[in-house]
């Protein structure tokens, strides 16, 4: 189908050196052949076209100074791509290596992702190139509260809803949203992944890794199978992470790995989630120190990973999970889990595998939840919060958590189904993408040219 390439040209003339951005694309589009060449209403009112669009880019700078009187400047984002199912919803992430395509690439992802859920939320995302690593709390406030300055005017309960991501957690929150109150005089629920304290949600932490597992528990109960007493590989060590292995013991399974910038831990006897979270939750360091506190887990440096490789899929397992960022699982790692009889793999990650990769992973009939699917369950919690916030109410954690287990079992079903209507049983990248489109473009149709 020429328009889809046709369509990747054009956003490599208009929006150069977005690499991440691109392949969201490619992949979503390549998915869509079958409707796209079935279904004429898209093609005529352009909704390819205007999906790869998003409907606000913003761009800012961000001005703060750090502890030694010294003056820095990031850059900040916001964009807004799709609101047809309602406000813009999706994480802020904090790393250095943020540019404007790898933005671009989790907005569009998010549209996909929220209207799976089957809630009434758009896609967004945003973020800084900021390195939160290192800075004491003063500088962390100091940079929010800067970032704040810009955002506020852009955002608004029934505007844009963001969240955190990699680099944001509840301090980061909790700082943009003093800033925001002190800025606009309302108290209101701007922000999700709020403190408990003051209007967060219970289950909201550990959703997305939870929401992983019960993906994964979906897609193994539809085989007949079961989650317990099987070997897991986990990549990651941030919030989804410590999440999917802590749901993973509560299955009856083991979690044998973690990972993070410096390296990959190996535990034969199962990772020890109170040492995992003392590590990575409290103290903030690497998990090299892991090794001091259990003498039977091995750590294996960066240096030591395979070649165009991460060491953690080449430990025999029979679940894989990963959980630490893009592009993470290549061709290689692909190739490995399927040699050690790895029959499941639930993405925690937003697209953590390479083109080529999942390419190998569908024709070998493994098992696989894309990220868009899988990790959903951090955004319909986010639902779930700005939905107790504008009852003023506080839901139970069992109240939640049913929630969740229902909303991923809904997303798997109605994934699993659309690959079955369009002859591709068994092939949820297909069906996770179809099933999201679908919902956004009728929604984009009915409301009109705008």
């Amino acid at each position: 189908m020429t328009y889809i390439h046709e369509t990747i040209d054009a956003l490599q003339r208009s929006s150069p050196a977005q690499a991440e951005f691109y392949q969201a694309v490619e992949e979503v589009l390549e998915s869509l052949r079958a409707v796209l060449e079935n279904e004429e209403k898209y093609r005529r009112h352009g909704i390819v076209e205007r999906i790869v669009e998003p409907e606000r880019q913003i761009i800012f700078r961000v001005p703060w100074m750090d502890d030694n009187g010294n003056v820095h400047v990031n850059k900040g984002y916001r964009i807004e791509f799709n609101s047809a199912l309602g406000p813009y919803k999706g994480g802020l992430r904090f790393h250095p290596s943020i540019n404007a395509g790898i933005i671009k690439f989790l907005g569009f992802e998010q549209i996909f992702k929220n209207s799976l859920t089957g809630l009434p939320i758009g896609g967004g995302k945003g973020g800084a190139n900021f390195d939160p690593k290192g800075r004491s709390d003063a500088e962390i406030m100091r940079f929010c509260q800067s970032f704040m300055n810009e955002m506020y005017r852009h955002i608004g309960p029934n505007t844009d809803v963001p969240a955190g991501d990699i680099g944001v957690g509840a301090r980061e929150i909790g700082y943009l949203f003093g800033q925001y109150k002190r800025l606009t005089g309302r108290y209101e629920g701007v922000l999700t992944g709020k403190s408990l304290l003051w209007g967060g949600s219970l289950v909201r932490k550990e959703a997305t890794g939870y929401g992983c597992v019960y993906f994964a528990q979906e897609m193994l109960a539809d085989k007949g199978l079961e989650i317990a007493r099987r070997d897991c590989l986990v990549s990651g060590s941030g919030n989804v992470a410590i999440y999917v292995i802590e749901k993973l013991y509560q299955c009856g399974a083991r979690p044998l790995t973690c990972s993070d910038s410096t390296g990959t831990i190996h535990d034969p006897n199962g990772i020890n989630l109170e040492t995992l979270k003392l590590l990575k939750e409290v103290l903030k360091v690497s998990l090299y120190s892991y090794v001091q506190h259990h003498a039977d887990a091995r750590f294996i440096p960066l240096e030591e990973y395979p070649l165009d490789g991460h060491a953690t899929w080449h430990i025999p397992a029979e679940l894989a999970f990963p959980c630490a960022t893009q592009n993470e699982l290549t061709l290689t790692d692909a190739q490995a889990l399927i040699n050690n009889g790895c029959i499941l793999i639930s993405e925690g990650a937003n697209m953590p595998s390479m083109p080529d990769a999942v390419d190998l992973i569908l024709e070998a009939k493994l098992l696989y939840g894309p990220g868009k699917a899988a990790n959903a369950g951090g955004v319909a919690t986010s639902q779930f919060e700005m939905s107790q916030n504008a009852s003023m109410q506080r839901w139970s954690f069992e109240q939640v958590d049913t929630q969740l287990k229902t909303t991923m079992s809904n997303i798997f079903k109605s994934a699993s189904n659309t690959a079955i209507k369009y002859d591709a049983p068994g092939n949820l990248v297909l069906g996770a993408n179809i099933a999201g489109f679908i919902r956004v473009a009728d929604s984009m149709i009915e409301q009109g040219l705008v």
